[in-house]
C-alpha cells in the first residue's frame, strides 16, 4: 500500500501497455511493488508483459534513493522493458541551471511521453504533496508548445483511464 494505504492497481488486461510512472520520496513505494509484480514476481503478469514500465524518482540525493538494488537489478534483467530516470534535487542542475525535480527530468522526455500517452500508455503520480504543481505547469507548457488544450488532454486521460494521481 501507498502512503494513503491504498494499493494501486494496474491494467493487466493489455501486456503490451507501457506504464511511466512518477515519484517523490515515500511516493515510490506502490511503484516497487508494480515492479516486483511485472519483473520479481512469478505472475501472470510477469510472464506475459511485453510493454515498458518507466519510472521517474525524485530524491534530494543519491543517498536518499529507496530500493534502488532491486530496481537495478529489474533494469539489468529486462533490459527491453523497465527504465528508470532520477532527478536528484542536490546534485543535478536543470536545463536552465536550477536544481533538477521531478517535473525537469519528465519534460526532457517529454515527446516520448507524450507519444506513448498517444498510444495508451497509463501514467502514475505518487508522491509529497507539493509535487503535481510542478509537475502539471510543466505538462501545461507542453502541451502549449505543441498547439493542445491541456485541460481537454488531461480530461481525455482520465476518461480513457490512463491517469493515476494517489
Amino acid at each position: 500500500p501507498g502512503p494513503a494505504g491504498k494499493v494501486m492497481l494496474m491494467p493487466e488486461e493489455d501486456p503490451t501497455t507501457d506504464y511511466i510512472m512518477v515519484a517523490t520520496g515515500t511516493g515510490i513505494a506502490p511503484f516497487r511493488g508494480f515492479v516486483r509484480r511485472l519483473f520479481a514476481e512469478d505472475t501472470p503478469a510477469a510472464a506475459v508483459y511485453k510493454g515498458e514500465a518507466w519510472l521517474f524518482l525524485g530524491v534530494a540525493n543519491s543517498d536518499a534513493l529507496l530500493y534502488d538494488d532491486e530496481f537495478q537489478l529489474a533494469k539489468e534483467q529486462n533490459p527491453e522493458n523497465f527504465r528508470i530516470d532520477y532527478a536528484l534535487s542536490r546534485e543535478q542542475e536543470n536545463k536552465n541551471g536550477g536544481k533538477m525535480y521531478i517535473q525537469d527530468k519528465v519534460e526532457e522526455y517529454a515527446d516520448e511521453i507524450f507519444a506513448k500517452l498517444d498510444n495508451g500508455a497509463h501514467m502514475y503520480f505518487c508522491g509529497l504533496k507539493g509535487m503535481m504543481p510542478g509537475i502539471q505547469d510543466m505538462l501545461a507548457g507542453v502541451c502549449e508548445g505543441k498547439g493542445i488544450d491541456y485541460n481537454e488532454f488531461i480530461k481525455g486521460l482520465k476518461k480513457k483511464g490512463q491517469w493515476h494521481v494517489e
